[in-house]
C-alpha cells in the first residue's frame, strides 16, 4: 500500500511559481513511475508529466518548456516546479503512481492517487 500526499499549491500571480511535492509513504516508492495529473473546473481529468523508475521524463504539450518534474528516491518524494504560470493551468493537481507509466490520458487505472493540491492561477 502506497499513501500519496501533495503539498505546495496556493494562489499565485500569472507568471509566477509555484513548487509541488508528493511524499509518498511505504518502502516502495522506487518501484513505482509517478505522475502529476490536473483536474480544473468543468473538465476532464488530464495528464501533466511523469518520470519512470528510471527517471525518463515525459510532459504534456501544454506544459512543456515551463514544467519539471524531479524525484528524490531517498526522500520518497516526487516534485513539479511551474514556472511561467498561465490562468489556464489553474487546476486541483494529483499525485499518482502506477508501477508501469502513463504519458497520456485521464491516469485510469492507476495504482494510487493522492488527495491533490489546488493550483488558482490569477490574470
Amino acid at each position: 500500500q502506497v499513501q500519496l500526499v501533495e503539498s505546495g499549491g496556493g494562489l499565485v500571480q500569472a507568471g509566477g511559481s509555484l513548487r509541488l511535492s508528493c511524499a509518498a509513504s511505504g518502502r516502495t516508492f522506487s518501484s513505482y513511475a509517478m505522475h502529476w495529473f490536473r483536474q480544473a473546473p468543468g473538465k476532464e481529468r488530464e495528464f501533466v508529466s511523469a518520470i519512470s523508475r528510471s527517471a525518463s521524463i515525459y510532459y504534456a504539450d501544454s506544459v512543456k518548456g515551463r514544467f519539471t518534474i524531479s524525484r528524490n528516491n531517498a526522500k520518497n518524494t516526487v516534485y513539479l516546479q511551474m514556472n511561467s504560470l498561465k490562468s489556464e493551468d489553474t487546476a486541483v493537481y494529483y499525485c499518482a503512481a502506477d508501477r508501469t507509466i502513463h504519458t497520456v490520458g485521464t491516469g485510469s487505472g492507476m495504482d494510487y492517487w493522492g488527495k491533490g493540491t489546488l493550483v488558482t492561477v490569477s490574470p
